[in-house]
């Protein structure tokens, strides 16, 4: 699995009116029914009302390519460019790991 990281930044609340509209427009859902997609989650840090963190997973590369190749990508940039927005980005990929699992309170 890829994880990225998306911190959306602006001024004045405009990455969370970004977020909103991604979601109200349908968009956001679109991106979750890709083939692939294993996660896409909007967030706000308890100390930066004017950052939205984007949680990002897909299930291998191909995944991330057939996405960034797909029209409602241009969608996505208009909507980034409407609200003036700059990022900043985090990627991860995930490996099987030692026994995490035990420190998980469920």
């Amino acid at each position: 699995m890829i994880t990225v990281h998306l911190f959306y930044q602006g001024q004045n609340g405009s990455a969370r009116a970004f977020a909103s509209e991604m979601e109200s427009s349908g968009i956001a859902e679109a991106i979750r029914q890709e083939p692939g997609n294993l996660r896409y989650a909007y967030y706000q840090p308890l100390d930066d009302p004017e950052t939205i963190l984007l949680i990002d997973s897909w299930r291998d590369q191909a995944s991330i390519d057939a996405h960034h190749a797909s029209p409602m990508m241009a969608q996505l940039a208009a909507l980034r460019e409407k609200y003036d927005l700059h990022m900043q980005a985090e990627r991860f990929v995930s490996e099987e790991v030692g026994d995490d699992e035990r420190f998980l309170r469920k």
